[in-house]
């Protein structure tokens, strides 16, 4: 088997009679006849591989946590009104941020008890929209927490359920810009704030219901996550008999990572990090005579990235000192991550994947940064002008997170499933460039 079909959806196949006529297929799709109707860059998500990954959390829950659990999709990894449909159809709640966010979520009848709100620094538009339209808004700091009587009063809202976001002083091995857990962050309370705010929603009748932490994205080893655990229950244990409060969920977030590159694997299972927390809650919560909370658990990453796959076309190709560059319609402004972390990926020939490679190849984009390099120094065959080439792993924090810098139309982006295509965003047309344009009155 080629070394890095395992990183794609796991509907993908290599089709074809070898080797003039193999081809990628995923869902039973033919990669080339999608890229001709809907043109490149194009984005496919695949079914199969999103409802393994939301079995395999849902298996491994069941399995090691002895309480209720449950899962929230981290919609900051891609959400548009299908991803959020897929997600209510399976039973998951979903994480929003702002306004813009829960307007996906209610455009695609999310049921109100399952949004959840993040905000490091949520305006008052924000949590305003929050109070009204979440199920559970989670407090980032002691400002946002003293605003909110006055906020309900005005609207006469009900308070919906209200968690703690702690910041546990423990990071997990990641990049530096994905760490969120250390003591220097910028999100969360410290042990002595969040005392401060659970005496605060005690006396003020808020319905405090839940701590949370998050320790950061992308992280392999699930280890750091043991001893943010027992100091929440220590913290715990400390409010119960400080203030008779007890949480009734705790969220240690989300943030297990996938393997992007043929190098990352065999990757550690989700069953791995979940058993961690599962049984260092369980065991935590009988040293210190707790009851189990609802355990829940914020993925993102590894419910969407395997599901994704980026389809470019080859539009020159070029040697530049010694260098070969395959560069591509598609690039920065749809995958901004291997500038902004250095992100690694691997890539296939979307035809003949099967044939040997020739030499290392770096795979750039089109536009005006020499840090638009996709990837680097990739193994790849004697790809030529006019040839498709697929990025696995692309269905987190790419498209949620690109531009249209230099002008550049969003792509298309279709849902696969049993042998059928359905477009689910429309490619940007250079008309939506000007929609918030107005024109200048000069004199």
């Amino acid at each position: 088997m080629n070394s890095r079909l395992p990183l794609f959806p796991t509907s993908t196949r290599i089709e074809g009679d070898p080797p003039q006529d193999e081809r990628l297929t995923v869902a039973g799709c033919d990669l080339p006849a999608l890229a001709e109707v809907h043109g490149t860059p194009l984005y496919l998500y695949d079914q199969q591989t999103l409802d393994e990954s939301v079995a395999a959390y849902a298996m491994a829950l069941g399995k090691h946590y002895p309480g209720q659990s449950g899962l929230t999709y981290a919609g900051k990894a891609f959400l548009c009104t299908a991803v959020a449909q897929w997600a209510v159809d399976q039973g998951l709640w979903v994480d929003c941020t702002g306004v813009g966010e829960l307007t996906i979520a209610q455009a695609a009848g999310v049921p109100k008890a399952r949004i959840l709100v993040h905000g490091v620094n949520k305006s008052e538009a924000d949590l305003r929209a929050a109070l009204a339209q979440a199920g559970t808004v989670v407090v980032d700091n002691l400002t946002e927490l003293l605003g909110i009587p006055d906020l309900l009063a005005r609207s006469g809202a009900d308070c919906p359920d209200l968690w703690l976001r702690l910041r546990p002083g423990l990071a997990v091995d990641t990049h530096v810009h994905t760490q969120t857990g250390q003591e220097t962050s910028k999100f969360g309370l410290s042990p002595q704030e969040a005392e401060t705010a659970v005496a605060y929603c005690v006396r003020m009748g808020l319905p405090l219901t839940g701590l949370h932490f998050h320790q950061g994205s992308h992280f392999h080893d699930p280890a750091p996550l043991a001893p943010a655990l027992e100091s929440t229950l220590d913290l715990v244990a400390h409010l119960r008999q400080s203030l008779g409060w007890m949480p009734t969920v705790l969220c240690p977030g989300g943030g297990w990572g996938v393997a992007y590159h043929e190098d990352d694997l065999p990757h550690a299972s989700v069953e791995t990090y979940v058993r961690l927390v599962a049984e260092t809650l369980a065991a935590g919560c009988a040293a210190r005579n707790l009851p189990l909370p609802r355990l829940h658990l914020e993925p993102g990453r590894s419910l969407v990235a395997q599901a994704g796959v980026a389809l470019y076309r080859v539009g020159a190709v070029k040697e530049s000192g010694g260098r070969r560059w395959l560069l591509l319609d598609g690039g920065l402004a749809d995958n901004p991550r291997p500038a902004l972390y250095g992100a690694r990926y691997s890539a296939l020939a979307v035809e003949m994947p099967n044939r040997p490679n020739v030499g290392a190849a770096w795979l750039g984009g089109p536009y005006c940064e020499s840090g638009d390099i996709l990837i680097h120094d990739l193994p790849m065959p004697g790809v030529v002008a006019g040839e498709l080439v697929a990025v696995p792993v692309s269905g987190a924090y790419q498209l949620s997170m690109g531009s249209n810098y230099n002008g550049a139309r969003r792509p298309a982006v279709l849902w696969l499933r049993d042998g059928t295509a359905q477009l689910i965003q429309r490619r940007e047309e250079a008309a939506d460039l000007l929609r918030r344009d107005l024109v200048l009155e000069l004199e």
